[in-house]
This record gives C-alpha cells, sequence and structure tokens, in this order.
C-alpha cells in the first residue's frame, strides 16, 4: 500500500496529473486496452497447460512467499494470515517491486519542511519493514539485519536482507523499481506495452547500488526466477482484477485508480505475479517432470474501504502492532540513514484513517482450499477431496476408511486456476467440479481473459472427461475478468445450477439439465454483493443461494423445484461482514452463520421456507465462539435425535474452531499444530463422524475427525 502522509498535498494527489496522460487509465483499472501500438514484439508466453496432468513432486520444507507492490501491502491486507502463517514456524520471504518512493515525501505535522529525497524515503520504508518483521518473528524491531545483494539474472540485481529467530525466519527483497520511471513510465504501462521499461531506484544505504532495467519479460522472468530459487509452499498475491467501483460523494475516489477499487500499482503486480506463476510451473514441469507443489491465496486492496469492515478489534489491534512498528517514529533512533519508517502510518494514525483499510481482511478468491467430495463418491467409505496445488486440479482420497490420511494428489490439470473449486455430485452419481480459470492472462496489448470451466466424470466413479469451458456471464473481456468464484448445487431433478458473482456485483446463474447440455447464462439480479457465495437444498428441494451484501445477505430461490431461481429477500438478517455458512436444519429449517462487522461472536439466523421459498427469519448470537474471518455450515445427522448443524471457523488465534449452532454443545478447537491456511471445510463420513479439512502451509491437507461433546 502507498498511503500519503499528513502533508497539504497528497503524494497520490500530486501524481494525479501524471495518471490522466496514461492509456492505462482510461480503460480503468490495470492498463488493459492501451490505444498506443505496439512498437515491440511482445514476448512469448510460457504457461500452464490445461491438460497438463503430471504428478507433483514432493515439495520440501513450507515456505510462505509474498509479492506486493509496496512496502506495507502485506502488513495491511494480508494479515493476520501471514503473521499466523510465520509464528507457527513457517519462514516467510516478501518481495517488493517498487520503491515505493511516491514524492519523496516522508513528513508528519511538527516535522521541519524539506526537499524531496526519494531515495531516503524508500530506504525508510525498507527499514521500517525491517521493525515489523523483527516484532513479527520475536525479535526486538531495531534488531540488526543480515543484507546482501540477489543476483537475479537478465542483469537484475535486487537488496535482499535476512533474519533469524529460532525457527522463525523473514527475508526481505526489494525489487525497488520506481514508482515512476523514465518517459512517465508507471506498472499498468509496462504490463500493457510490449516496448514498456523501467528503472529500479537504488535507496540510500542499499547494498544494492546498481539500479536494473525492467521490461515485461524482464519483470515476470524475475518473479518466476524469485519462486524457483526460493521453492514457497504458499504464495500470497495481491488482486489482479480487482472490482468496478462508482465514484460519486457518497463514495470518493480517493486512491482508486481509475474506475476500480484498487491502486495503480496494486493490479499490474497481481497481474505479472499470476502470469509468474504460470510459467514457473509451465518450466519447472518442463525441467523436472513434475509440477511444484504450492498453493496460492489472493488478497483484495484498497476494496477495504468499500466494504463494512470485517475483523473484531482484538485481531485489528494485532495488525496494527505490526503495521505501528513500520510506521515508526522521527525521534527514533534505527540506525538508518534514510529514516526509521514510513511516519504516515506511524502511532495511530492508521486507526483514525477514514479509509480504514487496517480494519478487515478480504480474499480475492472466496472459497476452501480443500473441498469434499459428495459423501460415498470414493465407493469404500473413504473420503474424497478436491483443491488446487501448482495452479491445477487435484484430488485426495483417505488411504483406507477413517484412516485419517490422504493419499497423494492426482494431477486433474486444468490451470492456470484460482485457489478454490467446487464439487457437486449429479442425479446420476457424477461428480462435477468447477473452477474459474485464467484463460488468457498475457498483456503486451494481448488478451487477459478468464472463464469458468468444468469438469465431470463420463459416468458415475469412472474417468473424467476433458475440461469444458462453460464461458463468461461478461461478454467483454475487461468485464469478465471482475467474475468470482463458482458455487454450485445439484437438484434430484438432475439439473445443476452453477452461480457466479458478475462484474455488476449481482448473481448470473447458468444451468446443466438432465441430459447434460448447458443452458445460456442467466443474470438473477437483486442488489449488491460481495464475492463468495453459499448454494444448498431445503428439505422440499429447492435451491437457495445466500451472498453477503452491504445491509443484509442476499437470497435468491425457486417458488418450487424446477422452477426459475430468483432474488427473494429475507427480512430480519443483520449486518453481514463475511460471508456464511448456510446448512439444513431441525425440523427443515435452513440455518445460516456469519459475524457481522467487526463482530466477535456470530448472528445465527434461521427460517422455514414456506411455499415462496421465504420465511420469518429468527436471530441469535452464538456465545463462546469467538473469532473472525468466514464460517462455514453442516449438517451433522444424529441417529434417534434432532439434527444439528455445525459451525466452522477460526479463533482470534488464527485456530480452527467449531461448535453446534443452536449453542447446545461446547466449543472444540483443533490441535494447535493444526495451521489452517485459507479457508477450511466439513463433511461426514460413511459413519456419520463430522470431519474437517484444509491445508497445512506444506501444501498439504489435513484431515480432522473431532470429538463433539453434547450438552
Amino acid at each position: 500500500m502507498n498511503i500519503s502522509q499528513r502533508m497539504v498535498i497528497s503524494r497520490r494527489t500530486a501524481l494525479a496529473g501524471l495518471a490522466a496522460t496514461t492509456a492505462a487509465l482510461a480503460a480503468g483499472c490495470s492498463g488493459e486496452g492501451g490505444k498506443k501500438k505496439p512498437k515491440a514484439s511482445p514476448n512469448p508466453i510460457r504457461a500452464v497447460d490445461p491438460s497438463a496432468t503430471q504428478s507433483f513432486g514432493n515439495s520440501g520444507e513450507a515456505l510462505l512467499l509474498q509479492v506486493m507492490a509496496h512496502p506495507d501491502d502485506d502488513l495491511y491486507f494480508m494479515n493476520p494470515d501471514a503473521e499466523h502463517i510465520v509464528r507457527a514456524g513457517v519462514p516467510v520471504v516478501s518481495v517488493y517491486v517498487t520503491a515505493g518512493e511516491a514524492v519523496g515525501q516522508n513528513w508528519i505535522e511538527g516535522m521541519p519542511k524539506s526537499k524531496p529525497d526519494k531515495a531516503g524515503y524508500s530506504s525508510a520504508r525498507h527499514q521500517g519493514l525491517r521493525q515489523a518483521y523483527a516484532e513479527m518473528i520475536g525479535l526486538d524491531k531495531f534488531t540488526g539485519w543480515k543484507k546482501s545483494v540477489l543476483d537475479l539474472g537478465n542483469g537484475v540485481k535486487a537488496e535482499t536482507n535476512e533474519l533469524t529467530n529460532g525457527n522463525r525466519r523473514a527475508q526481505l527483497v526489494f525489487l525497488n523499481i520506481a514508482m515512476l520511471s523514465a518517459g512517465e513510465m508507471r506498472l499498468p504501462l509496462l504490463w500493457e506495452q510490449p516496448e514498456g521499461e523501467m528503472q529500479s531506484l537504488v535507496a540510500t544505504g542499499s547494498p544494492c547500488t546498481t539500479s536494473s532495467t525492467y521490461r515485461h519479460g524482464t519483470l515476470v522472468d524475475t518473479l518466476a526466477a524469485l519462486m524457483d530459487r526460493f521453492r514457497p509452499t504458499v504464495i500470497h498475491t495481491m488482486d489482479p482484477d480487482p472490482d468496478y467501483q462508482v465514484h460519486d460523494a457518497t463514495h470518493p475516489k480517493d486512491n482508486d485508480y481509475g474506475a476500480c477499487s484498487d491502486h495503480r500499482d496494486h493490479t499490474p503486480t497481481a497481474l505479472f505475479t499470476w502470469k509468474a506463476l504460470s510459467q514457473w510451473v509451465a518450466d519447472a514441469t518442463k525441467r523436472e517432470g513434475h509440477p511444484p507443489r504450492f498453493v496460492t491465496t489472493a488478497f483484495r486492496g484498497y476494496y477495504n474501504q468499500r466494504w463494512p469492515h470485517n475483523l473484531p478489534p482484538e485481531v485489528i489491534e494485532q495488525k496494527h502492532r505490526l503495521v505501528e512498528a513500520y510506521g515508526g517514529d522521527p525521534s527514533w533512533e534505527c540506525g538508518n540513514p534514510g529514516g526509521c519508517g514510513d511516519y504516515g502510518q506511524g502511532g495511530d494514525r492508521p486507526m483514525k484513517n477514514r479509509k480504514g483499510w487496517i480494519r478487515s481482511t478480504h480474499y480475492r478468491y472466496e472459497g476452501p482450499t480443500v473441498s469434499f467430495g459428495p459423501p460415498g463418491t470414493a465407493g469404500d467409505g473413504r473420503l474424497e477431496a478436491f483443491g488446487v496445488l501448482g495452479t491445477q486440479a487435484v484430488r485426495w482420497q483417505e488411504t483406507r476408511p477413517g484412516s485419517g490420511r490422504w493419499s497423494d494428489p492426482q494431477n486433474l490439470g486444468g490451470g492456470p486456476l484460482a485457489p478454490s473449486l467446487a464439487s457437486v455430485q449429479d442425479s446420476q452419481g457424477r461428480r462435477l467440479l468447477f473452477a474459474l480459470r485464467f484463460s488468457a492472462l498475457a498483456g503486451q496489448g494481448r488478451p487477459d481473459t478468464r472463464e469458468i470451466v468444468v469438469l465431470e466424470e463420463r459416468s458415475p466413479g469412472g474417468g473424467f472427461k476433458a475440461w469444458q469451458g462453460l464461458g463468461n456471464p461478461e461478454h467483454r473481456p475487461d468485464r469478465g475478468r471482475r467474475v468470482g468464484m463458482p458455487a454450485a448445487v445439484a437438484a434430484p431433478d438432475g439439473r445443476v445450477h452453477l452461480f457466479v458473482r458478475n462484474a455488476g456485483k449481482g448473481v448470473s446463474s447458468r444451468v446443466r439439465e438432465a441430459d447434460g447440455t448447458w443452458g445460456k447464462w442467466q443474470s438473477l439480479h437483486g442488489q449488491e454483493i460481495q464475492d463468495g457465495l453459499v448454494a444448498v437444498l431445503d428439505q422440499d428441494k429447492r435451491v437457495h443461494v445466500f451472498g453477503t451484501g452491504r445491509d443484509t445477505v442476499h437470497h435468491w430461490t425457486q417458488d418450487e423445484p424446477g422452477k426459475p431461481v430468483h432474488h427473494a429477500p429475507l427480512k430480519g438478517l443483520p449486518q453481514p461482514g463475511r460471508l456464511p455458512g448456510a446448512a439444513l436444519g431441525p425440523e427443515g429449517a435452513l440455518t445460516l452463520v456469519y459475524r457481522s462487522p467487526a463482530a466477535v461472536r456470530p448472528t445465527v439466523g434461521t427460517f422455514t421456507p414456506g411455499s415462496d421459498g421465504t420465511g420469518d427469519v429468527r436471530t441469535t448470537e452464538l456465545q463462546d465462539f469467538a473469532g473472525y474471518g468466514p464460517l462455514a455450515a453442516h449438517t451433522l445427522a444424529a441417529r434417534g435425535g434432532k439434527d444439528a448443524v455445525m459451525a466452522l471457523g477460526r479463533a482470534m488465534n488464527g485456530e480452527i474452531q467449531l461448535t453446534d449452532a443452536s449453542g447446545d454443545s461446547e466449543t472444540v478447537h483443533s490441535d494447535a499444530g493444526l495451521v489452517p491456511v485459507g479457508t477450511s471445510a466439513m463433511t461426514t463420513d460413511s459413519g456419520h463422524q463430522l470431519c474437517v479439512a484444509g491445508m497445512s502451509p506444506d501444501a498439504r491437507p489435513w484431515l480432522w475427525r473431532p470429538e463433539i461433546p453434547h450438552t
């Protein structure tokens, strides 16, 4: 993130006029659709082959790699996830693409004015990161770091800083590309134009004393080389396809770029990162015969300002502690000649910022990192699960019923895919997997497109067909990039209903008929929602879809089975902060579980659908389940008793916890060694025992069968 200090004119305001000169701004977000005719030939694209299904090699030790546009993007947008992984003993390598130098003013009220010093300001931000990461790994913020220079090939050199505390280790890599290079070249244009070129800035006191030149291909190659060097098992990126944002008196433009809800550097940094991911997988597979094993999480940026805040005070304070260390203070004696932090972010300034970026953490691609297959699909009582490794779809099977151990992943291909899958089983018993594919990730004046894809079994329990493209509910490529993750539900009449959030922040649907043919994409209308949809069936087998709106949970359903799905508002649901969990509960009631903005305890909403699929909602607060983040819900059948709806989520410390949504049982906490990456999921096994699955930082799934005490 690149937040302005308390200056008479913010550094973004000072640069706003320059943005109007770029062709990228006309396109709205990331430089797509630039008007300049390319003068140079685009670099050839090396990308994941969707048909490739080579087995995965054994991953080494767990390692977290993060790629950011500016110093502090990780602290604002990727925490608390990053800190929880690091505190579990996973080494972290954080890569910063730009120098973050802006107009070179590191100033707050009360300081004497000075001339702009871009090299000094960049250096001060580097020092701020050293202070923050020292605290993250449990050391004093002024602990000294080992500084050196990385030779990354193609004439590129970068500063790197390393610090270790027992089993905790942090490494910072500064590519330090000037935010405004010669010829008014910025990252959006570097993404778009084959002839674009940028230079790195030498920060004050840096051991890297030479400036490197970056072209489009150079930056892709550099990021791919870093991935190959460090072999991460978890990769954090920024949002490659941010939402469109209406800017008006109610929603001032502030720091957004063009028509989107993010900074001009955040989006191309994410695009370069995802292109490098695909290139790394393709090159490593060709060279080694196995794709690298890793999982990816993409985080929203300035989007945090545009929706209700979703973190409770305790978690916000965890984030603020590190941001405060990063911000530093002019009075600190840190030994860095350029300064002791990004002073505008010091003290309580981030907490007072009306934009509230620190108060939320949002995933770009909502959904579980490990999705259970429908019960019984393994055929012999073993559990089955699906996920995305190395940008490709994979399947795991339990080694034997009840073993709690997963087989090696079977590569199902389809890549490059976003990090989560939706799986259903149709009325004939055939499994279907749905994913969001980066169908073209090119830049340089070439297409950048996304599509929804499906993988379908030929017969129940048989092999899969080839991946099939289902297109996109949006007809323009730039709008198609804004679509969300697929959600699906299979009805007893043979139909499979597919849902995605569209560029207008509404819901679009496509239906597969019982004979296997697909209908057209249809808009279901309704009000704006965030990404992430939940689809379930009620006791009458009507489809229900839920999404997180600004003021309530929005709802779509059928008047009766087989009829079209339409928007059907529910009354009485409090404002949501994150995606709800939904499941069929006792006596035919549907249960929703979610947290209101900044709430610690979840809201539980229940209603029994009437003839129109809606009903009166009753809400309660779920006690003794303090935590944060999205929640999942699952029906747990009780022999000879009343079924229960179980709620799954994260505790304040990031660990997994679950409880009965009725409040009739104690909260059960997972083992402290079970570190979740992203969102986890629930199912029941052939013995009707509840099972929880998620992804660990070593890119291997875990399985937990908790013992649930009832009161």
